[in-house]
């Protein structure tokens, strides 16, 4: 079977992915694009956010930390925490494009819930600075803050979500249960324990009940560090009861039916195998799941000409060459058996040029570089069969690999055209 038969089969098999009828859709006020890093998760959410603004939305893209020829191609020189307008889009819609600035979120949720004073008490304290600025996940809490806060404005009908780019699949699902549950947890309620006790008996009891667990810590950075965590938790004490509440109410939103997620992967055995996993954690966690946008797939215009087949053609052609080349060289030898002559050997003068290849051997090259191809579209083939294997009720859609950078908004189009068009054909380059 051909790798165009089975690329065809493979379609046919596998839903396709409608982009267009989800942007379109007003139900759909949130898309979150996640998957591993490196994979074009960020371009997609641009794309998306393009094509659903010149479609009609009043679209926002929230990206993580997108290269600057993206912030360059959505014409804007600085992406900051604030949502910034596009210009230069086409149609009846708006968009606008912000970047999570984690540290300066958690700053406005402190000072959006606590008064000026403890504000500031907070905002410089030593622990808390370094807890916003770097604290294991909360870079995803953030993102997950900033959400819940920009569907709380209700100034956008359509939210894209480019998720932070994750060591652990789906890390910004469990950030803020992580977060919230720290902050609101039983560590943090010990190290309040000593201001609410007063006196020696707090501080007997702090460090009786926290000898096992602060022992090395306090070795390694001294006991400044726990005087800074006891003065933060208690300027924080009223607050902690809003992350835990946010963090849920966030959650919930993100399985509520006006949510759609979009797992973004490349054609590689890594990437499928994490997009596996998170198509199974979505459904664990009862996420709405709307698809697969599998990014630089590989095509071929001559895809029935096999990687087999060209390379044979290919050696045949090198062995005709061989023949021409032995063939040419008895012929200028003459029938005499005499040297050639000089002209037969050296050019006639300083500017002759020598002779290009003979159309044999740029014809073998051609096919071997075809054959190279065909075996990249074959283990792409074989990487997208394994996980529709796995997962055959998944919705695809197939985005071209592009030969360079985007880095205006007509690559994005460009983008938001393929991702429109849903599967590649066996045809396309």
């Amino acid at each position: 079977m051909t790798s165009s038969m089975t690329h065809g089969s493979t379609l046919r098999d596998t839903p396709l992915l409608e982009i267009d009828p989800l942007l379109d859709d007003p139900g759909i006020r949130i898309i979150v694009c996640c998957g591993a890093g490196g994979v074009g998760k960020t371009t997609t959410a641009a794309a998306l956010g393009v094509r659903a603004a010149e479609r009609g939305r009043r679209a926002v893209v929230l990206t993580i930390d997108p290269a600057r020829r993206l912030a360059q191609s959505m014409g804007i020189d600085l992406l900051d925490n604030t949502p910034r307008r596009v210009d230069g889009i086409e149609g009846d819609g708006e968009l606008h494009a912000m970047m999570l600035d984690m540290k300066r979120t958690f700053d406005e949720i402190v000072e959006a819930h606590a008064d000026p004073s403890r504000s500031r008490a907070i905002l410089e304290n030593p622990f808390y600075q370094s807890l916003s600025a770097g604290f294991a996940g909360t870079q995803e809490y953030m993102a997950m803050e900033k959400l819940g806060q920009l569907r709380a404005r209700d100034e956008w009908d359509l939210i894209i979500v480019d998720t932070p780019p994750s060591r652990s699949a789906l890390d910004f699902l469990d950030a803020p249960k992580r977060l919230g549950s720290f902050l609101d947890g039983k560590f943090i309620r010990l190290l309040m324990a000593p201001a609410k006790m007063g006196g020696r008996a707090g501080m007997k009891f702090l460090n009786v009940g926290m000898s096992m667990m602060t022992g090395t810590l306090g070795k390694l950075l001294g006991g400044q560090l726990l005087r800074d965590v006891q003065t933060f938790v208690a300027a924080m004490d009223t607050m902690f009861g809003g992350f835990r509440t946010r963090a849920d109410a966030t959650y919930r939103l993100l399985q509520a039916p006006g949510t759609a997620f979009l797992v973004v992967a490349a054609p590689e055995r890594d990437a499928l195998r994490e997009a596996a996993y998170f198509v199974e954690r979505l459904a664990a966690e009862e996420m709405p799941l709307a698809g697969l946008v599998l990014n630089r797939v590989h095509g071929s215009g001559a895809a029935r000409l096999s990687a087999e087949r060209a390379l044979a053609a290919a050696e045949n052609l090198d062995e005709d060459g061989i023949v021409d080349q032995e063939a040419g060289k008895a012929v200028g030898r003459g029938s005499t058996g005499s040297s050639p002559t000089p002209s037969a050997v050296e050019p006639d003068s300083e500017s002759d040029q020598p002779s290009a290849p003979p159309t044999s051997q740029l014809t073998a090259g051609l096919l071997r570089l075809h054959a190279e191809r065909m075996q990249v579209l074959s283990r792409e083939q074989r990487m997208r069969d394994r996980f529709t294997a796995l997962h055959p009720e998944v919705a695809v859609a197939e985005v071209a690999a592009l030969p360079g950078d985007v880095h205006d908004l007509a690559g994005l189009r460009a983008i938001g055209d393929k991702l429109a068009g849903g599967a590649l054909p066996a045809g396309d380059a």
